[in-house]
């Protein structure tokens, strides 16, 4: 089991940045990625950035060269770094922990989500 909790969303004008965490506990040794998704209103869960258990990095062409994921030494705390922020980026920003389980297969487990609001 992997429990898993995001924060950091809030109001922020167009231009501007915010920092969204996602702290993960419990058996995170057998975390295999760490996803961002968002959802906007009316829209479905998409993905926008993906940090593999070796360091590699994926991002949705949409935020490329804007949004920079990264976890921290232990692995426990995931970061999107979010900048030149538009009204496009409006929705809430989902953490999702990939978990290998004691059977070798992948299991997901979601955070409850962080609401982002860019507008001026």
């Amino acid at each position: 089991q992997v429990q898993v909790v995001e924060s950091g969303g809030g109001l922020v004008q167009p231009g501007g940045s915010l920092l969204l965490s996602c702290v993960t506990s419990g058996n995170i040794d057998n975390i295999y990625a760490i996803n961002w998704y968002r959802q906007a209103p009316g829209s479905q869960r998409v993905l926008v950035a993906h940090v593999a258990g070796d360091g590699k990095t994926n991002y949705a062409d949409s935020v490329k060269g804007r949004f920079t994921i990264s976890r921290d030494n232990d692995k426990s705390v995931t970061y999107l770094k979010m900048s030149s922020l538009t009204p496009n980026d409006t929705a809430v920003y989902y953490c999702n922990a990939v978990v290998r389980n004691i059977w070798g297969r992948l299991e997901d487990y979601w955070g409850q989500g962080t609401h982002v609001t860019v507008s001026s």
